[in-house]
């Protein structure tokens, strides 16, 4: 096993080899004359704090070479042992494969993305702690070529063809010199006795003899006889009498520290972290970070973070809950969801321009909680993803800090949105908006349902579920009358309104677009009220209605009049003229858009006024006057010269 902080790694050269031949060995399959269907499965078994997963990685480095489609790793335990959902460890996986999920996808959809990004790479994959076979069956790819190493407590029935190895303690030379990492060769080599006498008191466990390791780095002056002897006057099993033992040992503050530790979420802190949940200074967590790396009880995981073994999560919680006050806990979990959101808010701001209200907020801040450049803050939010993303999930989990857990959430939506876009972040973006919305049912809080069922459903329709919108923008609209909100009221009609027009239900997406249209009238709300009219003329164009159409595009010109938005006045135009040369009525078509070429002029806007031209064109060659047209085209072509290409005045029905 790997020791703490190296990358040596002692024993399991027999399993190791073991492993290695059944890659090559015949399967099943092959026996019966049918091409393997799926990537063979070797399993990995033994119980926490075995080595089993040191075992994996070092199975997995040795053959990197023969795999050149990379490694790839999902874990599918949490530290405290609950069971991560398929759908969750396939997210991971597509983000370590660059495949774009589509936000809100389900289990199904998520892991045939998977295996098909798999499909042909020849990679491995390594699945740790895997609950069952039902958990991890959906993520083996459909290639032959590829390799799965699964790390489990036992066996994966259901999995066909799957190739076990079976782990326990360590061999005694293998185990000592795992020890002799942490306590020097000279103290082993005084008593080998008793340094034998102790790996059998750990059981050959590598978690163990790591601990009891780092009992002896912290004694220089104890013997390993007199640590035997006290893990032999123990009751229980070798790792739970070594941890009590490194326990009890640590000064009270440190011991403090260590079992807060186990409230992190994905059991991963750094100074930021251990600080807040301990109620002490940064520079004095990150000292005590770097102690227990150096005893063994936590590992280093890059970018400032460390990890914390998963099999002694368990046991700190068992003290934490022994030796702590609920009330303590509680104030720990409030604090580091603080200190999250106020990060949060600083990755955000560094985004703002300098001298805006963020930037100078921001320099209010201590300067240990400010990020000096927005590449800094973008590679902090990108390297804490994960950690943010299961720190929202846990604390509306908790159920007693909702108000924390809101402000966690929106602090972390606006720093996705701010460093990686609304777009590029939508897969989180919308797990987030579910978060809030359970907060919201659970508290009763009718507005904030209101809002997360419209950013769910706005995702929805972008990502083509339109019926799933339309379901969401219903539950608003309720939401949005109960709260007594009539931005979101009108916003859920509006939206609806637009699920039936994708649908194709020109008759209620009129309705329900002329629902919006009354409220934003009785509100006097005008710029919505113009582009409610132009949603109006676009489905009655879409249904043949060309009379009612032609009113409500000539009410939305006269609303962006109004409004002075000359290019808006001018579009409106536009489709009025598409809508009379529908209708049958081409000279008054033709003079419309004369008029809307007029006003694309006066806006200065020279694609909008070539693509009129473009179009009026088009109308005089039907009119039977090609002189006229050419002269237009001409006089488009000029206006583009020095301009990127015109855009499309699209149609507003699909007679165009």
């Amino acid at each position: 096993m790997a020791a703490a902080g190296s990358r040596r790694f002692f024993g399991r050269q027999r399993e190791l080899k073991a492993l290695r031949a059944d890659i090559e060995r015949t399967g099943l399959d092959t026996l019966t004359g049918r091409k393997a269907p799926r990537a063979r499965v070797l399993l990995i078994a033994g119980k926490p704090g075995s080595g089993r997963t040191t075992l994996a990685e070092e199975l997995t480095a040795s053959l990197a070479a023969r795999y050149p489609g990379g490694l790839f790793r999902a874990r599918l335990t949490e530290p405290g042992g609950d069971p991560v959902p398929t759908a969750r460890a396939a997210q991971e996986l597509l983000t370590a494969l660059g495949v774009a999920e589509p936000p809100g996808a389900g289990e199904e959809e998520l892991t045939e993305l998977v295996r098909h990004a798999l499909a042909g790479r020849r990679a491995l994959l390594l699945l740790d702690d895997a609950v069952d076979a039902e958990q991890a069956d959906p993520l083996i790819p459909d290639d032959p070529d590829c390799l799965v190493v699964a790390v489990a407590r036992g066996p994966l029935t259901g999995i066909p063809d799957v190739r076990p190895c079976t782990v326990g303690g360590l061999d005694p030379k293998s185990a000592i010199e795992l020890l002799t990492t942490f306590t020097g060769a000279v103290r082993v080599t005084v008593d080998p006795q008793a340094a034998e006498t102790l790996v059998e008191e750990c059981g050959g466990l590598p978690a163990a003899v790591v601990l009891a390791g780092g009992w002896l780095a912290g004694r220089p002056k104890a013997s390993v006889a007199d640590l035997a002897k006290r893990l032999r006057a123990r009751a229980g099993d070798p790792l739970t009498r070594t941890f009590l033992l490194a326990h009890e040992a640590l000064p009270q503050p440190a011991a403090r520290i260590l079992r807060f530790l186990s409230l992190a979420p994905l059991g991963r802190a750094d100074a930021h972290t251990a600080s807040a949940l301990a109620g002490c200074s940064v520079s004095a967590a990150a000292t005590t970070l770097a102690d227990f790396v150096r005893l063994g009880l936590i590992r280093e995981a890059g970018d400032g973070q460390y990890e914390l073994p998963g099999h002694l999560v368990p046991l700190l919680r068992a003290r934490l809950e022994e030796d702590d006050r609920p009330a303590e806990v509680q104030l720990a979990r409030a604090r580091m969801l603080e200190r999250t959101v106020r990060l949060l808010q600083s990755c955000r701001a560094v985004t703002e321009p300098e001298g805006s209200s963020a930037r100078r907020r921001l320099s209010g801040l201590p300067r240990a909680l400010r990020f000096p450049t927005t590449a800094d803050g973008a590679e902090w939010l990108r390297s804490r993803q994960p950690v943010l993303l299961a720190s929202a999930r846990l604390a509306v989990a908790d159920g007693e800090l909702d108000t924390l857990a809101r402000r966690l959430i929106a602090s972390l939506v606006r720093a996705l949105a701010a460093h990686r876009g609304a777009e590029a972040a939508a897969p989180e973006l919308y797990g987030l908006h579910r978060l809030v919305l359970d907060v919201a049912e659970r508290r009763g809080l009718h507005r904030e349902r209101a809002a997360a069922l419209l950013n769910l459903g706005d995702l929805d329709a972008r990502t083509g579920r339109t019926k799933e919108a339309l379901l969401r923008y219903r539950a608003a609209l309720d939401a949005g009358r109960a709260a007594n909100d009539p931005y979101a009221v009108g916003r859920a009609m509006e939206s609806v309104g637009g699920s039936y027009q994708e649908l194709g239900d020109w008759h209620r997406a009129g309705d329900w677009y002329g629902r919006a249209l009354a409220q934003r009238l009785a509100r006097d709300e005008r710029a919505d009220q113009a582009r409610l009219y132009a949603r109006l003329g676009t489905v009655q164009t879409y249904a043949g209605r060309y009379g009612e159409a032609l009113r409500n595009w000539r009410a939305a010109a006269a609303g962006y009049r109004r409004l002075d938005d000359r290019a808006g006045h001018a579009r409106a135009l536009s489709e009025a003229a598409r809508v009379q040369e529908y209708a049958g009525r081409p000279e008054e078509s033709l003079r419309t858009c004369e008029e809307a070429v007029e006003w694309a002029r006066r806006a200065r806007d020279a694609r909008l006024q070539a693509a009129l031209q473009l179009r009026l064109a088009d109308t005089l060659d039907r009119l039977g006057d090609p002189a006229a047209a050419r002269l237009h085209r001409a006089a488009a072509e000029r206006l583009l010269e020095t301009e990127s290409p015109a855009y499309e005045i699209r149609s507003g029905s699909a007679e165009d």
